[in-house]
């Protein structure tokens, strides 16, 4: 589990490779990735957008961006937490996402919380140290 804090917004994200939708033989490999948005803060906030960053093993970079996550522009009030699950393909068995998210609150401030690096890593797939 990989989390961050900003401004009183707790991010979690678990990765989890999905063997069955993966093609390796293709390289093809698909991996879902479950968010917990916390908001531990004193004022309530809405998300409005999200923005990633998605590398690759081979150095092949996709960007992300867009209104709200999969569909919905939560609101959560102090003590509340949203969870969704979504995925990404990767042309390699291995990559790293990192993003952040465009919060706002009833005053109409606007704010980014980051969201951690998580790896993305193949379980069959051949490690190397450099």
């Amino acid at each position: 589990m990989y989390s961050a804090m900003t401004r009183s917004i707790n991010i979690l994200v678990e990765p989890t490779y999905l063997e069955d939708q993966s093609e390796p033989e293709q390289d093809y490999y698909v991996w879902a990735y479950h968010v917990t948005i916390e908001n531990r803060g004193r004022e309530t906030v809405k998300l409005r957008a999200r923005y990633w960053k998605i590398t690759d093993a081979c150095g092949h970079v996709h960007e992300v961006r867009g209104p709200g996550v999969v569909g919905e522009q939560p609101v959560l009030k102090p003590g509340e937490t949203f969870e969704y699950t979504s995925g990404t393909p990767l042309g390699a068995p291995s990559g790293i996402m990192f993003g952040n998210y465009e919060m706002e609150t009833d005053a109409g401030e606007t704010f980014e919380v980051d969201i951690p690096a998580f790896s993305l890593d193949c379980p069959h797939a051949m490690r190397m140290l450099h």
